[in-house]
């Protein structure tokens, strides 16, 4: 059975992407959870596929579900669409989507078909990984209040680049706690 091979690059930095390998059969929906499991985002918000051509233009639309929006051509549906069915040329590309809020984009690229499979994966595979993937929901939800409070007691807006004011003798002037200096007092 044909195996395809997908490099899928953060569209903000080509230097973070994921290689993801699955069978033709596999649906967009296949395609979308393993994205999300590559680059470590959760499964709660909305998602679309484009069908895309060399300039990365969004064509044909593959969605999660039909939303309530102007559609030029209604979507077709992840989970009834096998990817194999949307393959046009061995450089297809798609774009892809997630969380219309935040508006992640995924540049998706089919990079190899092969007729045979790896006997030692589980398909749909993330066979290759490269970059540090943004943070979904940025640094302060992951570390909820204690970072805020890390933020305060460790305020680095006042002494730029790390270092600390000096004075004539090159020695570093101490700040208070509100951040004046002995001289400002």
């Amino acid at each position: 059975m044909p195996i395809l091979k997908f490099r899928v690059f953060f569209e903000e930095d080509d230097t973070i992407y994921r290689d993801i390998a699955l069978f033709h059969t596999d649906t967009f929906l296949s395609l979308h959870q393993a994205i999300l499991k590559s680059y470590e985002f959760d499964q709660k918000h909305q998602a679309t596929f484009f069908r895309s051509n060399d300039q990365w233009q969004r064509g044909r639309e593959i969605s999660l579900a039909v939303y309530e929006k102007n559609y030029k051509a209604a979507p077709l549906l992840m989970d009834q669409t096998a990817v194999g069915a949307e393959i046009k040329n061995l450089n297809q590309r798609f774009i892809y989507v997630y969380d219309f809020n935040r508006n992640w984009t995924f540049l998706v690229e089919l990079i190899n078909v092969s007729k045979e499979e790896n006997p030692k994966l589980t398909y749909p595979a993330i066979t290759r990984v490269e970059g540090i993937p943004p943070s979904q929901y940025g640094t302060k939800a992951l570390l909820g209040e204690k970072f805020a409070d890390i933020e305060e007691k460790y305020d680095l807006s006042k002494a730029e680049d790390g270092f600390a004011e000096k004075d004539e003798e090159g020695e570093d002037i101490s700040l208070d706690d509100e951040g004046m200096s002995e001289e400002e007092i």
